[in-house]
């Protein structure tokens, strides 16, 4: 299933060009986006005959006329992938002449849950004389509460997969401080349940500013896998259902300014784009 936030906060599917509000059966309170989002994560096997039936009777809106909003309302923690492609190791180096770790010997590091935007919603630049760099990656949220889980085994604790940018300023501050601005994990377009998934590391990524492509990547060439990233993030800690991971960028790297407009695609899962603003 593809799973969205749209309009009203209204919890919906989408079905070809269509929208299906699902709210009802899925007891969904647009007031309480989040208790009902780990409502729905948990029970989710549960529900899912009923909001099937519901795709095909429900009251549908075209795709194209809905506001899509964030569709994991908040979370309690972002962890994130460093350096987690060889070849975006070696353009830092080239860049920035100091050859970076790469995840293997950096783990992973923790963004601001406040970071996360959605689908439509601008990047907001808080330094006007600071590089800031796009990331393009897939992200993916967690399904239920997981600690010291194999590699091997966490497929079945990851509820469902989004394009997902990790916005960056360059600079020598902490990846968490340069990484954690509002505005700086913009995903989406949607959820797309890790069932309709078949490997989540083989999947093409690829990112444009306005119509230049920038990144084209793939990741089968993660260094730590989907599947890796979810073993190191809850090693002797714990992930909670709606915690959200973003695995790494692929080479391409570069900087974006406002006025730009960013657009990421991932195949099976879809993509976006977003405008590029100054600060308020």
């Amino acid at each position: 299933m593809k799973i969205t936030i749209f309009n009203d906060d209204q919890l919906g599917i989408i079905k070809n060009d269509r929208v299906i509000d699902v709210s009802q059966v899925a007891n969904w309170d647009s007031n309480d986006t989040t208790a009902s989002f780990h409502y729905l994560v948990e029970y989710f096997e549960t529900l899912k005959p009923s909001i099937e039936q519901e795709t095909q009777t429900g009251e549908s809106y075209s795709l194209a006329e809905v506001d899509l909003r964030l569709p994991v309302p908040t979370t309690g923690k972002i962890w994130a992938a460093p350096v987690n492609y060889k070849k975006h190791q070696e353009e830092m180096n080239k860049q920035f002449n100091n050859a970076p770790r790469t995840v293997e010997d950096l783990a992973l590091f923790l963004k601001s849950p406040d970071s996360l935007s959605g689908p439509s919603d601008p990047i907001r630049l808080p330094f006007q004389n600071r590089r800031t760099d796009h990331e393009a990656e897939l992200g993916y949220v967690v399904g239920k509460a997981a600690k010291n889980v194999a590699a091997a085994d966490a497929k079945d604790y990851i509820f469902g997969y989004f394009a997902l940018l990790d916005i960056s300023i360059r600079g020598n501050e902490e990846r968490t401080w340069r990484k954690s601005f509002d505005t700086f994990t913009p995903i989406g377009p949607w959820i797309v349940t890790a069932d309709e998934i078949e490997d989540p590391n083989d999947l093409s990524i690829k990112l444009w500013v306005n119509d230049e492509l920038r990144q084209d990547g793939n990741t089968k060439h993660l260094i730590y896998d989907c599947y890796k990233c979810f073993e190191v993030a809850c090693d002797h800690m714990t992930l909670q259902p709606g915690d959200v991971i973003a695995t790494g960028t692929p080479e391409g790297v570069g900087p974006i300014e406002s006025g730009d407009v960013v657009r990421i695609e991932v195949e099976q899962v879809g993509g976006f784009s977003v405008p590029v603003e100054g600060s308020e």
